[in-house]
């Protein structure tokens, strides 16, 4: 097998930033064994970072852009960790996600960096892929009751649809419908730093 080339690990400011508190929810939240699915790895550090402080569960990283997927292969490969597979090109608005079954799912600073539907094909597709009492995690920027909770999400929001109209910070309330339709519980948002949140539901 060729080994991944360290050159093409990417890095994410943000993503040194936020995994300490985002690993101190999941520490809570997730199941003590299993298989969690991360969609839209990015970089790859979360996914290194997470695998390490859970040995006991597997690391399954994914994401549709090809030198995303390369650079979790790289930073996989540098931190020579068992538990994590090589990465998925998953697309969440594709029928198949090359996976049959999973014991959580966690996506961070996806959904309001892609189109609505991408919203719904991820939290549809996680209704389909996990059995009772599964858990999804989402981490993001959300408004509430209609409003931005920080002036510096309502420029971020301004940014994010001038860069694509179809992207933008969305409504908690209308993810969390999405989730109860999907067959999901939620548990109270987590304030994050940031002016972030952490949801966490569970399949019922």
């Amino acid at each position: 097998m060729t080994t991944p080339n360290l050159t093409l690990r990417q890095h994410a400011p943000s993503a040194e930033r936020n995994r300490e508190p985002i690993l101190a929810v999941l520490e809570r939240v997730l199941p003590a064994t299993g298989l969690v699915l991360e969609i839209a790895s990015g970089t790859g550090q979360h996914a290194i970072h997470f695998a390490a402080a859970l040995p006991q569960l597997v690391w399954q990283p994914s994401d549709p852009d090809e030198e995303a997927r390369a650079s979790v292969a790289a930073w996989t490969a540098a931190a020579g960790l068992p538990n994590v597979r090589a990465p998925l090109a998953l697309d969440v608005r594709d029928a198949q996600w090359g996976i049959d079954a999973a014991d959580a799912i966690v996506c961070i600073n996806m959904i309001h960096i892609s189109p609505w539907t991408s919203a719904q094909a991820l939290i549809g597709g996680a209704g389909r892929l996990l059995g009772a009492g599964g858990v999804l995690y989402l981490y993001g920027p959300y408004r509430r009751g209609g409003a931005h909770t920080s002036d510096s999400n309502a420029a971020f929001d301004t940014q994010l649809k001038s860069r694509n109209p179809a992207w933008g910070v969305r409504d908690m309330e209308d993810v969390v419908a999405l989730a109860d339709a999907a067959g999901f519980d939620g548990d109270e948002p987590v304030a994050m730093p940031a002016n972030n949140f952490s949801l966490v539901f569970r399949k019922r």
